[in-house]
């Protein structure tokens, strides 16, 4: 096999190299076939359970480094007239094989087109997805949306809706990072993690980007089934930690915050550490508003905060709305938008920020009148002490 083919076949063997040098967390495995007439041997690679890689090849098992692939490969080969490897990661697979003389390669996308049946929920709720049925099978199964027949269960359409909704809010922030390497996630208050799961799978596998995600709860028993199902899925780009958000300080430098969910001012620590890790961006849905409600007070309201449910959700906009004023404060562009319809939830409000400039004198002191006005004083103040 080597003699003419080998000069062309080791660069492109050293190309397969770099990738997987690169692409590690994200490799899968290879298989490999040698020819000799009517001989063949079959070889393969694969990452471990300790994320060593495995090379197999006639009974025999190595580990081997990244850095050593064409050699090896060429090396096994030299025996053999012939070759053909099948390289594989998430969301991509490079095939390659000499024939008559020759070397040739492929490359293409590893997602399927969902044959979607008419009465499956995509068709019923006229949407697009993005994150759809078919395509993102594996990590859909995993968190529990679909049955083992991959269809969409009965009582999941909805979170399966307000993923993917989620998904299609972000989508625009995620294209604004188009200058860094690897996007890095936090997930604060992360739950099981759904949101970031379903990030993961769409960002690497749909826009083909890099990414980095931080899980973060205090419970040890959600933290320990987020680490099962990233197991479970191959998603090595992850990582959790039972911690107050309040304590965690990162490894690495945070471009997007999300929090879905946080219940109170577990909403407020989000925000605070995104501002605090100085991160580009930061996506939260709010939940369980309760802290300002026997704070705040406004006497020309009385007359109408006198009606409990009222001064409830008075209390609530403006919980949010205060969030929003001091992120302005701290330099970010705000949008407050309902992300379902308030006939799925009444906790349907996103508040997304991107960070645009320097601290905002103006929003700051109309923060501090408003808090006054009001007599209120805000977790998310006290938290980045304004």
């Amino acid at each position: 096999m080597l003699g003419a083919l080998e000069k062309k076949l080791e660069s492109i063997l050293k190309s397969v190299e770099a990738r997987l040098q690169e692409n590690l967390l994200y490799f899968k495995g290879m298989e490999i076939e040698y020819k000799a007439g009517n001989r063949s041997v079959k070889a393969k690679l694969y990452p471990d359970q300790t994320e060593q890689l495995v090379f197999e090849f006639k009974k025999a098992k190595k580990i081997i480094q990244a850095d050593a692939l064409s050699g090896v490969l060429l090396e096994c080969g030299k025996e053999y007239d012939d070759c053909s490897l099948e390289y594989h990661e998430r969301g991509s697979s490079i095939a390659v094989w000499t024939e008559k003389g020759n070397v040739k390669v492929k490359y293409s996308d590893r997602e399927q087109d969902a044959a979607i049946p008419h009465d499956d929920v995509t068709v019923r709720s006229n949407r697009n997805y993005l994150v759809k049925v078919g395509e993102a099978d594996s990590v859909l199964r995993e968190i529990g949306i679909l049955t083992a027949e991959g269809k969409v269960k009965n009582d999941m359409i909805r979170k399966y809706n307000q993923i993917d909704h989620f998904v299609e809010l972000i989508d625009g922030i995620l294209k604004e990072q188009a200058g860094k390497e690897t996007i890095t996630i936090l997930d604060c208050a992360c739950g099981k993690s759904y949101l970031s799961f379903v990030l993961n799978f769409f960002i690497k596998e749909k826009l083909k980007r890099n990414c980095h995600f931080i899980g973060l709860d205090i419970s040890e028993q959600v933290i320990q089934s987020s680490k099962k199902m990233a197991a479970n899925l191959g998603y090595k780009n992850m990582e959790f930690h039972q911690v107050n958000i309040q304590n965690y300080q990162p490894g690495r430098k945070i471009d997007i915050v999300i929090s879905l969910h946080g219940c109170d001012t577990a909403t407020d620590m989000a925000i605070a550490a995104g501002v605090r890790y100085e991160a580009g961006a930061m996506i939260v849905i709010p939940c369980c508003h309760r802290e300002l409600l026997n704070q705040y007070d406004y006497k020309p309201f009385n007359q109408v905060l006198k009606y409990g449910v009222l001064k409830a959700r008075i209390a609530d906009a403006l919980t949010d709305g205060v969030r929003g004023l001091i992120l302005e404060a701290m330099g970010y562009e705000v949008s407050v938008v309902e992300y379902i319809s308030p006939l799925d939830t009444p906790k349907n409000l996103m508040i997304r920020a991107l960070k645009k400039s320097g601290k905002n004198r103006k929003a700051y002191e109309e923060y501090l009148n408003l808090k006054e006005a009001l007599g209120i004083d805000p977790a998310l103040g006290r938290l980045l002490s304004i």
